[in-house]
C-alpha cells in the first residue's frame, strides 16, 4: 500500500463538475489499494475575486485579515470535494491549515512552511479515510491564518508529502507535463519524461509556470518524488527526480521566459568603493529583488551600472533610487520595461563546453541583440528586447536540438 498527495489546480476545482472528475480520480487511487491526501486550490479565478474584495475595502489592508478573506477559497474547495467523496462512497473529511496544523511563519501573503502536523492525519488515513487538506494556507504560533503567495498550494502538497513520507506527490494542472518549452511558441515542444530537481528549479525560477519554485526547493531538500501531469487526460506525465535517476542525460532540458522583467541604468555613477552597496542597500531595504547586474569598464571617474528588477515592482525602485540620488551620486536615471529574459537550463551544461556560444551565435544569425547576460552552473540567461520573444524561443529551441519529430 503506498501513500500518494494529488493536489489539484484551480482550472482542476473550477465548478462541481470539474470537482466530480478530480473525485473520479482520487476515487481510483483509493480502489487502488493506496492512502490518500488531496491538496486542492481554489476555483479558477476565486482568488482574484476575494483580493479584489480586500483592495475595494481598503488599498492598505491589514494584511493578518487579508489572509483570513483569501485564504477561504480552499476552505471551499476542500468541503466540497469532501461532499463529493463521500457521495461516492468513500470514507473522507476535509482538515483545514489550522487543524493539521500547518505552522507557519508570520510572514501574511507570504509565509513559509515551518512543519506539518501528521499525527491524526496519519491516523485517519490508515483507516481508510481520503484527507482533503486546503493548500495555501497556513498558522502562525499565535493562531492566525496566513496564505504562502500565488501558487503556494503546490508547496502545501510538497510539504504534506513530505511529512507523510509519501511515496509520490502528484501535481495534476491543466498540462500534461514539463515540456521543453511553451508549447504555444514552439509547437514541436516536446513532453520530458523525467527532470532532474535542479533543472526544474532553475526553470520555475526563470519563468516556467509548471511548478511553484518553493515547491521545487523543498521537493529537492526533502526528496520527495514529485509527477507533473494533467487533470483533463491520462497521457503519462513527468517525474522530478535525482539527477542518478535520469539515465539519458539531455544537454538542455528546456527553454524559459520571463517577461517580468525591467531594466534600470544608472548613469555616470562615480567609481568608488561603496556606491555598488549605495546603490543596492536600498533597493534590498524595500525588498526589491534585483536579477541582473552589469557595471561598465570606469571611465574619467565614473562608470554605468545596469541591472533588471521585477517589472511590477519599477515604478517602487525607481522611487527609492530616486530618494537616495545624492547618496549614490548618478547623473541620470533610465527605466525600460520593453525586456524580456530568455534562458536554456540543462544538468549537461555541467560536463559540456560550448552552450553558451551555440545560444549568443542563434542570437546573433537573427539579429538579437543581448543586452544583459547572467549563469549560473546549469543556466544561460540573457536579456533582449520584448519584441522578439516568441522569435528567441524558437531559435534557442531547435539550435539546441529540442525540437519534436514532425
Amino acid at each position: 500500500m503506498a501513500t500518494i498527495v494529488m493536489k489539484f489546480g484551480g482550472t482542476s476545482m473550477a465548478g462541481i463538475e470539474r470537482i466530480r472528475g478530480v473525485a473520479a480520480r482520487v476515487k481510483r487511487e483509493v480502489e487502488a489499494g493506496n492512502r490518500v491526501a488531496v491538496v486542492v486550490s481554489a476555483m479558477a479565478g476565486e482568488t482574484d475575486r476575494l483580493v479584489g474584495f480586500c483592495k475595494e475595502a481598503s488599498p492598505l489592508a491589514d494584511p493578518a485579515e487579508y489572509d483570513v478573506v483569501v485564504a477561504s477559497g480552499e476552505q471551499v474547495t476542500s468541503g466540497l470535494l469532501a461532499i463529493v467523496l463521500q457521495s461516492m462512497g468513500l470514507r473522507a473529511r476535509s482538515w483545514l491549515g489550522w487543524q493539521l496544523p500547518i505552522h507557519t511563519s508570520d510572514a501574511h501573503g507570504k509565509a513559509r512552511i515551518f512543519d506539518v502536523g501528521t499525527q491524526a492525519l496519519k491516523a485517519a488515513m490508515e483507516s481508510g479515510e481520503v484527507a482533503v487538506i486546503p493548500g495555501f494556507q497556513g498558522r502562525t504560533e499565535d493562531n492566525r491564518v496566513t496564505t504562502l503567495g500565488r501558487g503556494g498550494s503546490d508547496t502545501s502538497a510538497v510539504a504534506v508529502a513530505a511529512a507523510l513520507k509519501a511515496d509520490r506527490c502528484d501535481i495534476y494542472t491543466d498540462v500534461e507535463g514539463v515540456f521543453t518549452t511553451d508549447p504555444r511558441i514552439v509547437p514541436r515542444a516536446r513532453k520530458l519524461g523525467k527532470i532532474t530537481y535542479e533543472e526544474m528549479l532553475e526553470l520555475a525560477s526563470v519563468g516556467a509556470k509548471v511548478l511553484q519554485t518553493r515547491s521545487v526547493e523543498l521537493a529537492m531538500k526533502e526528496k520527495v518524488r514529485v509527477q507533473v501531469l494533467s487533470s483533463f487526460s491520462d497521457a503519462p506525465g513527468t517525474m522530478v527526480v535525482d539527477e542518478d535517476e535520469v539515465v539519458e542525460q539531455e544537454l538542455i532540458a528546456g527553454v524559459a521566459y520571463d517577461r517580468n522583467e525591467a531594466k534600470v541604468t544608472i548613469g555616470s555613477v562615480p567609481d568608488r568603493p561603496g556606491v555598488v552597496a549605495a546603490i543596492f542597500g536600498p533597493l534590498a531595504d524595500a525588498n526589491i529583488n534585483v536579477d541582473m547586474i552589469v557595471q561598465n569598464i570606469a571611465n574619467d571617474g565614473t562608470t554605468d551600472v545596469t541591472f533588471t528588477v521585477p517589472r511590477t515592482e519599477l515604478a517602487r525602485a525607481r522611487s527609492v533610487l530616486e530618494a537616495n540620488a545624492d547618496a549614490i551620486g548618478y547623473a541620470r536615471l533610465v527605466a525600460d520595461d520593453t525586456v524580456v529574459k530568455i534562458s536554456v537550463v540543462g544538468v549537461g551544461m555541467r560536463s559540456h563546453a560550448g552552450v553558451a556560444v551555440t545560444m549568443f551565435k542563434a542570437l546573433a544569425d537573427r539579429g538579437i541583440n543581448v543586452l544583459a547576460i547572467t549563469t549560473s552552473e546549469i543556466k544561460i540567461s540573457v536579456l533582449i528586447a520584448e519584441e522578439y520573444l516568441e522569435l528567441a524561443v524558437r531559435v534557442l529551441h531547435t539550435a539546441y536540438g529540442l525540437d519534436a519529430a514532425a
